[in-house]
């Protein structure tokens, strides 16, 4: 799972500096190999008897990049260095967080929270939008998303989970009740910032004049243009579920 999330980064970070004009440069280099070096760090902690901490890690990557500013200053712009941060923090960090909540007890039934706030969240938001969608929450950066749509969004995503986890799955899984309000409050959280990954990305392609960060899903655009909510989602997830976990904890003792 690792490798394949780290794969998936890569290509996501590629398009990214694609659209901010980075690829050919130096600190878009210094972004990839930060990447494939962020992730093996994540696949070389099973193996050893200590950690490395990956927030330790993806702030020497950022002192890196910064260093190439200063080294080569004038050369980059304090923008394009910007860009070179926002990329690695936004697409391999944000997305490494689906193989922590993976590693987390339990992770193997909690990381599908991630998709289910995500996918969710964009079905029942265009469903409750189409039918009584009236007030725009962006209209200049995606003119089909309301209020309403997003309102219903959320409700039907901590709907969905409800029903999956606190009835089709919770005998079989043992979830308590505890187990199954931090499912829900979880998914609830991570619907909301699905919304606002998706607009986000919407943003940064109306910035730079691009359709879809990439072509390589055919008719889907690109890597970015399918899990620009889910990057978004999962640090917020992953977020919810450990506090949520450490207050469980706290009142049984």
């Amino acid at each position: 799972m690792d490798i394949f999330y780290g794969v998936i980064s890569c290509i996501g970070l590629i398009e990214l500096y694609r659209a901010f004009g980075l690829l050919n440069r130096c600190v878009g280099i210094t972004g990839i190999i930060a990447t494939i070096v962020y992730y093996l760090v994540k696949i070389l902690n099973r193996f050893i008897p200590f950690r490395i901490s990956l927030i330790a890690v993806a702030v020497v990557i950022v002192l890196v990049i910064l260093s190439i500013f200063v080294l080569r200053y004038p050369k980059y712009k304090i923008a394009q260095i910007t860009e070179a941060i926002f990329g690695f923090i936004y697409v391999p960090v944000f997305m490494c967080y689906i193989c922590q909540t993976r590693d987390m007890p339990g992770g193997v039934y909690m990381v599908w929270l991630i998709f289910l706030s995500s996918w969710g969240t964009d079905t029942c938001a265009y469903c409750v939008g189409r039918l009584f969608g009236k007030h725009k929450i962006a209209p200049l950066l995606s003119p089909g998303k309301s209020v309403e749509g997003a309102i219903g969004g959320v409700i039907g995503a901590a709907f969905l989970t409800c029903l999956v986890y606190g009835i089709v799955l919770r005998e079989r899984l043992g979830l308590s009740q505890s187990a199954v309000i931090i499912t829900v409050i979880a998914v609830a959280f991570g619907a909301y910032i699905s919304m606002i990954g998706d607009l986000c990305a919407s943003a940064i392609k109306r910035e730079f004049g691009i359709k879809d960060f990439g072509r390589i899903i055919p008719g889907h655009g690109g890597i970015l243009d399918r899990m620009d909510s889910v990057l978004f989602t999962a640090p917020m997830v992953y977020i919810v579920l450990q506090v949520m976990e450490i207050q469980v904890l706290k009142l049984n003792l």
